[in-house]
């Protein structure tokens, strides 16, 4: 029975390689200078390419590759080939199905968030109208008041007390 050969439940003997003491690595050489006509570039993506070329990477690595159910090759079906067929259709329009209801919600979503930022930016463009209204308002007021002290004591305490009045009623706004 010893033919040679390791059979699969056999041991076979190996001789033990001696064990060297690690180097550190050596850097690397400079190439020598191809006597090719065309030397080999890597090609050079584009930053959008590059995106997709890492996302469709690491959508290969990622994502399992089954195949369960397979019909044999072998001519003629069986009894129960029907029903894995059944089987197998209803698992892909519950998946087609699931993929159509999230792209509807992430299209609602962007839609909203769409619509959302247009009415911020609306609502922005009123309050800085309406700010510069005060604005302006204030800076009349103060160029009255202005005017006014130049021209006379008088006129300037009764302001004040109309001013003081407005404020303590609580409708004087600065």
């Amino acid at each position: 029975m010893a033919s040679g050969n390791p059979r699969d439940g056999d041991l076979q003997m190996v001789p033990r390689r001696e064990r060297k003491l690690m180097q550190p690595p050596r850097p690397p050489s400079p190439p020598p200078p191809s006597t090719a006509i065309v030397e080999y570039t890597p090609p050079v993506f584009k930053e959008e390419e590059e995106d997709l070329e890492i996302k469709l990477r690491r959508i290969l690595e990622n994502v399992p590759v089954r195949v369960s159910n397979t019909s044999g090759s072998s001519a003629g079906s069986g009894s129960g080939d029907f029903h894995q067929y059944r089987q197998m259709r209803r698992k892909e329009q519950d998946r087609l199905a699931r993929m159509e209801v999230d792209y509807q919600k992430r299209k609602e979503e962007a839609e909203f968030n769409m619509r959302r930022e247009e009415r911020l930016k609306a609502a922005e463009e009123r309050t800085a109208k309406k700010r510069l209204k005060r604005q302006k308002k204030k800076q009349k007021r103060q160029e009255k008041r202005l005017k006014t002290n130049s021209g006379g004591e008088e006129n300037n305490q009764k302001e004040e007390s109309s001013d003081d009045d407005k404020k303590s009623d609580g409708n004087a706004t600065d």
